[in-house]
Order: structure tokens, then sequence, then C-alpha cells
């Protein structure tokens, strides 16, 4: 072993245990505020635990998603606008959960970046609490990973994966009936999903990101990043009520691509596309890039961020709940006998 005054340490090379360790402690605070019945001691363990039984469950079945939010995080690298990117992260995971019955209970993020940056790291990491803590599951582990020579300067990549569960026989979708009716909720932009094609057309129209934005929200870079909505608790509260055969998330693949996974063979979804306003963004995107409009459907959620196929006879109720819990609900249609989405009428 050397013993020379000039050895080469860790830190030489680009990594700093020192910073990685003030990280945990500076987000301590934020994961703490997430904490829920269930949780198990805190940061800084090999690993981290739940109780079952402590957060009321009997007999459970474990769900769990992961997910990223994408080229997204190109814009919210080339802005400095970070702040809500972990909300995109948290939402894209806990949102799947939710389609198939499940209440969100636990969250772990990877975070991994060339040079850790504190300050930066933090703000990330604190959005990925509020998203926890809007979603009501708890923030009780993750991996910062200091890779110096994987990525470029002011470069990172995120993940997540949530776990969540739900008490035997509560499995999503279930009894999904012709007759059965479609409703939407409103996403309020893009959410995660197809940042590639954005910032194509961002490049196309040769604005940049501090320019106006042309369909409203500040800058155009700040428009984009409008974080993904959170529907656990409108969709949990809808299910609680009764009469919810089945949710879809209307992520990659867009209205065309989602909705057939919820259903049995041999049903479609027939959707009333003038039955809502297509958002400004999606009208500027599809304007800009001259974007057909089966195109536009199966690229991007078009204003609808998820869809709930509900009983006919509970329709009704099941509106005015999730309008109580502050949603925009659009009767979006109906389920019929066909394949796949089955479209009438235009986007407006």
């Amino acid at each position: 072993m050397a013993t020379g005054r000039n050895g080469l340490t860790y830190a030489d090379t680009g990594v700093d245990i020192d910073a990685g360790n003030a990280l945990v402690d500076r987000i301590k605070p934020a994961a703490k505020a997430t904490s829920r019945p269930g949780v198990m001691g805190g940061l800084g363990g090999f690993g981290a635990l739940f109780d079952l039984k402590a957060a009321g469950y009997t007999d459970p079945v474990l769900v769990a998603a992961t997910d990223g939010v994408g080229t997204k995080l190109r814009i919210a690298i080339d802005t400095g606008h970070v702040d809500t990117i972990g909300v995109d992260l948290v939402a894209m995971c806990v949102n799947d959960l939710v389609c198939q019955g499940a209440e969100p209970l636990f969250f772990l993020d990877y975070f991994a970046t060339g040079k850790l940056e504190l300050v930066q790291a933090t703000r990330i990491i604190t959005g990925i609490a509020k998203g926890c803590a809007d979603s009501g599951c708890a923030l009780i582990g993750g991996e910062t990973a200091e890779m110096p020579g994987m990525y470029h300067k002011g470069d990172f990549d995120l993940a997540g994966f949530a776990v969540g569960a739900m008490e035997r026989g509560g499995e999503l979708p279930a009894g999904v009936a012709k007759g059965d009716v479609l409703l939407g909720l409103a996403s309020n932009g893009v959410h995660s999903n197809g940042y590639s094609f954005v910032r194509k057309v961002v490049e196309l129209s040769g604005l940049g990101w501090d320019a106006a934005s042309p369909f409203g929200g500040g800058s155009l870079g700040e428009a984009l990043l409008t974080p993904t909505r959170l529907y656990v608790n409108q969709a949990l509260a809808a299910i609680r009520a009764g009469g919810v055969h089945g949710l879809a998330h209307i992520t990659g693949g867009g209205l065309t691509e989602n909705p057939p996974r919820v259903l049995p063979k041999g049903l479609a979804c027939r959707i009333d596309l003038s039955a809502w306003q297509l958002p400004p963004v999606f009208r500027w995107l599809a304007e800009t890039a001259g974007m057909a409009e089966a195109e536009l459907l199966k690229t991007f959620n078009c204003g609808i961020g998820m869809m709930l196929v509900v009983a006919e006879d509970r329709a009704e109720a099941l509106t005015a709940l999730l309008r109580d819990a502050g949603e925009t609900v659009f009767l979006l249609g109906t389920v019929v006998e066909g394949q796949g989405v089955l479209y009438e009428g235009r986007l407006l």
C-alpha cells in the first residue's frame, strides 16, 4: 500500500463521498415529511423496511412499478428548472400503480450524475419528496450515484420505483363489460411522454427555452416542464366508492394505445373526440410539426391524463365525486364490441 503524501484518493477521480453524505443529511427532513403508517426506520440503512400490517392490510397483494421521465430531463437540465422533475418521476410510477387498484405505499429513487452538485441534487430530491407526500406514499430510500466519465458536465438521470398494495380480490381491471362508461380526467400538459418529439418541434420552431411560450405559461421551457398530474387520491376515492372497473394512465402511446390495456378480448373503447377541447400546447405541437390527428392521438395524452371505465349506473355519482375532488371530468364514450379504440368526431 502506498504511503506517500501524494497518493491518489477517490475524490481525485471525481467521486466525493463526503458530498454524498451531506446530501443524505440535507434530504432527511424532506423524506421524513413523507412518513406514513408502515414506515420503519429512516434513511441510511442498507435497505428500507415497511410494515404492511401497520399500514392496515390483512391479506395484501403487492404491486410494483418503475419508470423515469424520459428526455423531459434534457429540458430541466438545459433550463436549470429542476424543482418539479421529481414530481414527474413519482407521478409516472404511482399513477400506474393506482390503475391496478393499488394504494402507493413507498417510493425509492435512483439519481445518477457525473459530479454531485449538492444544491441541484437537493432541489431534485425535494421535488421527489413533494410528489410522494402529495400521493400519500413514503420516500423510504434510494441511491445517489456519482459516476464521472459516464455523464457530461451538469447532466443527470432519474429513475423511480414504487410499491403499493391492495387487499386480495381488489385487483383492477375487473368486470369491464359492454355498456360501461368512459370518464376522462384532464391532464395539465404533456406530462412526461413524447419529449423527444417535443424537443424536435421546438428545434423546428426556432424558439429558445427562454422565449415566451406560444401557448401560455411563462417561458417555453417553464411551460413544457409543467409537472405530471398526480391522480392517486382521486382515483382511490372513486375505487372505494364502487363501480370502477378499470383505469388507464394515458402515457406513451397516448389515447390510442393505453385504453385497450384494460379491456377484455372482443371489447373496444368508443371515444368521442369532440367531448373535450384539445389544450393549446398540443395544438401548437401539431400545427408546428404538421402532425396528423391520428399521430397526435397515439403520441400524446391530448388533454386526458387518466381514463376510468365505470359501470353505467355509477357514472353520474362517480363524476360528481371526482369533480368534488377538484377534477375536470369528461364523458368520453362507452365500451362497445370491437377491438382497440374507435374514434368518432374530431379534436376541437
